[in-house]
Parts: C-alpha cells; structure tokens; sequence
C-alpha cells in the first residue's frame, strides 16, 4: 500500500505527457481517435472475454469444481477493462496485457500469491467449527 500514493501521483502525470507528446506528433485528432479506439476496443474485448470466462466458470462449477482459475480471470480481465477505459497509453498496454489470454497467464500466478498472503495475514479472521 506504500506504492499507491507515489502511483496515484506518477501514471496520470507520465499519461499527460505522453497523451501531449503524442498531440504534438502526430496531431491532437488522431491522439483523440487513438484514445477513442483503445477504449472501444478495451469495452469489446473486455465484454467477449468477461462472457469467456463466465461461461468456463459455469461449467466448472456444473461439474463440482471450484473454478478458482476462472476467477482469477475474472479479476484481470475487470481490472484490465477499467485501466482500457481511462485515457492514456501506459494504462492501455496494461489493460490489453490483462485482456489476453496469454499474456494474463503470466499475470495469473502472480495474482494468486499475493491474494493468499493477503487472506493468510490480511485483516480476516477464519473460524472453524466443529
């Protein structure tokens, strides 16, 4: 959680510049577009791969699995569809890395480890009942 303010404070300000550079390149309507596109394209994709993955989670669920690779889809694609939806090109690259299958498996064991951390010593207290 010490990262979150220095993070707050750094993307949106790389975002700008980037988003100013790329105006000054390439023009200020093509950057417009640019952005415009990367979000409709994030919406769609998230869209086809959300109902992907609610699709597989059924089924495992259907055969009495619990589908905790599916939820762990679920998770990058949302995150990776929000960060799609916010202006700028850094956001991007990481919400289509999110939105693919292959490049979320590298993402996925990541996630995994620091989700059972975060249960095992975050705020929660497990009581069992016998």
């Amino acid at each position: 959680m010490r990262f979150l303010i220095p993070v707050l404070i750094i993307v949106p300000a790389m975002e700008m510049w980037l988003l100013i550079l790329s105006g000054k390149t390439f023009g200020a309507l093509p950057t417009f577009l640019l952005v415009m596109l990367t979000g409709v394209l994030g919406a769609y994709l998230t869209k086809k791969q959300g109902m992907a993955v609610l699709m597989q989670a059924r089924e495992q669920l259907s055969y009495g699995q619990i589908p905790g690779g599916a939820i762990l889809d679920g998770v990058c694609i949302l995150f990776g569809g929000a960060v799609l939806l916010t202006p700028g090109f850094l956001t991007d690259v990481l919400g289509f890395f999110l939105l693919f299958p292959p490049t979320r498996r590298v993402v996925k064991p990541i996630l995994a480890k620091w989700l059972q951390r975060f249960f095992r010593n975050g705020p929660f207290m497990t009581i069992k009942r016998w």
